[in-house]
């Protein structure tokens, strides 16, 4: 989260979060959707490493979205951690 949140306040030509950030939440939300169809596809399949690979994309494209949201993890994580009560 630290590593999004820098690239976010100090953008790096080629970095690819710095990249989504320019391009708006429209654009991340489009790669969360797609990563989430991606995620699903390869749960379908027996190997393992597919599933680790494609929910890596997943929860990377969800914490930039939710950096551009102004919201933290850790509000996510609060909000889990209520639901279980």
């Amino acid at each position: 989260q630290r590593l999004i949140v820098d690239c976010k306040e100090n953008p790096e030509e080629g970095a690819y979060a710095s990249y989504l950030f320019a391009r708006g939440v429209d654009r991340i939300g489009k790669k969360v959707g797609e990563e989430a169809v991606e995620l699903v596809i390869a749960s379908k399949n027996e190997e393992k490493q597919g599933v680790v690979n494609e929910a890596a994309d997943l929860l990377y494209h969800v914490m930039v979205l939710l950096n551009a949201k102004g919201v933290n993890l850790s509000d996510v994580c609060a909000e889990l951690c209520k639901r279980n009560r």
